[in-house]
């Protein structure tokens, strides 16, 4: 398989941002870290050996990024200024830097977004803010509200409003947005065992906003045994890869 590292200077972001990419060929899949998680969590948890056969295939390809969540949503220490800033920075740098990186390398124009836990929170987001850029997404135990420990949350707030799909998707009603998301690939599964209480309610409350928009979105919901963490993950997503179609070896 082919794995290589890079690291770039990104202008929005205003520091060195690092990504690993696995594969030679295929759709591009960008995957975002899970809460707090590097841009090397993907093959060290072992997902890229999962995807292994579809890798080696040639029907897809990942491009894993580094995360700046600490800084934004995850933050408990930073003020909701800076936590904005860095959403935004962050946005800028997914579609204004990496992703051209991206298309550049693989020729695709679109792309797959994908990632667990806050890495499905930034894939669905990804996907409902920048259609013409995602196609597809696969998010795997993601919650879709921001909320905050520290009883930070501010509905005023505009960056944080429209960054929370929960909260966003019931009043967006422009039908270029409806067009591209109904003619998109995506799936969005959450367990039903340990972790997973939180993820299970926003997976559900995303359902009801879809099914109210008559947007297709395939909702997966896993048994009671289904776990927040990665040995399910791991399961999820070549089932997911064989539902889109995607080709493997063996």
């Amino acid at each position: 398989m082919n794995i290589e590292y890079h690291k770039h200077w990104s202008s929005n972001l205003n520091r060195e941002m690092e990504y690993k990419v696995y594969g030679h060929s295929g759709k591009p899949i960008i995957v975002f870290p899970s809460s707090g998680g590097s841009f090397y969590e993907y093959e060290d948890f072992k997902m890229i050996e999962a995807c292994q056969p579809y890798i080696d295939a040639g029907s897809i390809q990942f491009f894993s990024v580094s995360s700046v969540d600490k800084e934004m949503w995850l933050s408990t220490t930073h003020p909701m200024e800076h936590r904005a800033w860095a959403s935004n920075a962050f946005d800028k740098y997914i579609t204004d830097e990496f992703t051209p990186i991206v298309r550049a390398r693989t020729g695709y124009q679109t792309f797959m977004a994908t990632g667990c836990s806050m890495g499905a929170y930034h894939s669905l987001n990804m996907w409902l803010r920048h259609p013409e850029i995602f196609d597809e997404a696969i998010a795997l135990s993601g919650r879709y509200d921001l909320v905050f420990e520290d009883n930070s949350n501010d509905v005023s707030n505009e960056t944080l409003y429209y960054n929370a799909p929960v909260r966003y998707f019931p009043n967006l009603n422009n039908e270029w947005y409806l067009d591209k998301y109904r003619h998109s690939r995506v799936i969005v599964c959450s367990g039903q065992g340990p972790w997973e209480a939180e993820t299970l309610k926003e997976t559900y409350e995303m359902q009801e906003l879809f099914r109210q928009k008559n947007v297709p979105v395939d909702i997966q919901i896993w048994g009671t045994e289904v776990a927040h963490d990665w040995p399910w993950w791991r399961k999820q997503m070549p089932v997911f890869l064989d539902k889109l179609g995607y080709a493997k070896v063996g």
